[in-house]
């Protein structure tokens, strides 16, 4: 556990501004700093509403990452970039495109207000993109 904690302190003075709590938050934001340095993007401050970086063009992005089979969502957003862990040094970007077409894609919305969409859909209604494994931290 303790090392859990050190990492933590770790990733937080490499990406000052970012919060890594073990409760919640450390996939999340792995996956952030993961995408932003893998794509460009400019991450925008903890717990932004509905986007979590602004990519080259201006276009909001919404980050996701997992170890699992499928990704849960609150809303639409203008990109959305989904990454699943593959080791403890990758990941495999699986899905970077238009949100509206994740978000139509998606289940009904449960009880929470969030609706889910497996990997393998997203990987279905991929806009041609290749699959791209990013580092984790270099």
């Amino acid at each position: 556990m303790a090392q859990i904690y050190e990492a933590v302190a770790q990733l937080e003075r490499a990406y000052p501004g970012r919060k890594f709590t073990p409760d919640g938050h450390l996939v999340g934001s792995i996956g952030e700093v993961v995408a932003a340095e893998a794509l460009g993007l400019t991450l925008y401050g903890m717990s932004e509403p509905g986007h979590d970086a602004l990519d080259s063009e201006g276009r909001e992005v919404q980050i996701k990452m997992t170890a699992g089979h499928s990704i849960a969502m609150y809303a639409d957003c203008d990109r959305l970039v989904v990454l699943r862990v593959v080791s403890p040094q990758e990941a495999e970007i699986v899905y970077d495109g238009a949100g509206s077409l994740a978000w139509n894609a998606a289940g009904a919305m449960a009880k929470n207000g969030q609706r889910t969409i497996r990997l393998s859909t997203l990987k279905a209604i991929s806009e041609g993109g290749k699959d791209m494994i990013a580092p984790m931290f270099g």
